[in-house]
């Protein structure tokens, strides 16, 4: 007896129960390909079949994100930001809007090096879920970022517009009236992974500390950051409040190094939020006021600039 060999997709969900999604179609996030063996006689050479979803089948694709999602947890709304060249952290802030930085939704040159031209918005999805494996997946409609902090650093903050909400999902909450004082302690927490780390890429909380030093734009400290991190959440400390996203940083090869690190603010650039949150409502970009960056020079509290670059970009 031949037996073919039919594409199978294999989905762990939240370590659990490992569900087995064959010809009957799978979703299309965190998942392996393996394979498995048809039951009927085959003749002549070996023929590859391969599985395509149902129009009902994508239409259930379509509802998972749009029921309550049981298994979520509150941490959760830190997810998983995925681009054609890098990946970064961001949060669900409200249920259509996640934050990240702005560095990691813009076309990179033939080098690398960053440019000032966003990236189409169906090159970006969202994983949802921390561990190894997403559990879920949504796209992007929109992006909304000021005309600055491609590179880093100042104007590095950028919101995203999802193609749908997601209902269930915990969000967590930019602290846009208070801006951030020196002395106040923080941490950043990323889906990053550095090359000594013991394990794979999953969420992880990392060691902050005390601001020591502030522009109008930007927080300076000492965090261990790794690759991957950019764009997550940097919450006031015993909060989960968000006071600025990852940026950039120092970094080696170990998780556990405290380096130089710049978070950008984000109280800073409160307009953007206003504008995704109008997108998102279905008000054309186009009609909106161009946003603008806030410029360090006149916002920089005196005697509160940063006492140390960063060396390395992730």
């Amino acid at each position: 007896m031949n037996f073919e060999e039919v594409p199978l997709k294999l989905c762990l969900v939240k370590s659990a129960a490992l569900v087995v999604l064959g010809a009957l179609g799978a979703l299309s996030t965190g998942c392996g390909m393996g394979f498995a063996s048809s039951g009927h006689h085959a003749r002549g050479p070996k023929a590859k079949e391969t599985v395509r979803p149902s129009a009902d089948e994508l239409t259930a694709e379509e509802r998972l994100l749009t029921q309550p999602f049981a298994i979520a947890l509150p941490e959760d709304a830190i997810v998983r930001v995925v681009g054609p060249s890098m990946t970064c952290t961001g949060t669900v802030i409200e249920d259509d809007l996640i934050l990240t930085a702005h560095h990691c939704l813009v076309e990179r040159g033939a080098h690398g090096e960053f440019s000032k031209k966003l990236l189409e918005p169906s090159a970006i999805k969202i994983e949802l879920g921390g561990d190894y494996f997403a559990w879920g997946e949504v796209s992007t409609r929109a992006i909304v970022a000021p005309p600055c902090g491609e590179g880093g650093g100042a104007g590095d903050v950028a919101v995203i517009v999802l193609s749908r909400k997601l209902v269930g999902l915990s969000t967590m909450t930019p602290r846009l009236e208070a801006p951030p004082k020196i002395g106040e302690e923080v941490n950043p927490v990323g889906f990053g992974r550095c090359a000594l780390s013991p394990d794979g890429i999953k969420r992880k909380e990392r060691t902050g500390g005390a601001i020591r030093g502030l522009t109008g734009e930007t927080m300076h400290l000492d965090a261990s950051v790794c690759p991957g991190d950019s764009g997550g959440p940097v919450f006031a400390k015993g909060s989960r409040e968000i006071v600025g996203v990852v940026s950039l940083s120092a970094m080696d090869h170990d998780e556990h190094t405290r380096g130089a690190s710049v978070m950008a603010r984000i109280d800073a650039y409160r307009l953007v939020f206003a504008h995704a949150r109008l997108i998102a409502d279905g008000v054309a970009s186009n009609e909106l006021p161009p946003l603008e960056c806030v410029g360090q020079s006149s916002e920089t509290p005196p005697g509160a600039r940063s006492e140390a670059k960063p060396e390395k970009k992730k």
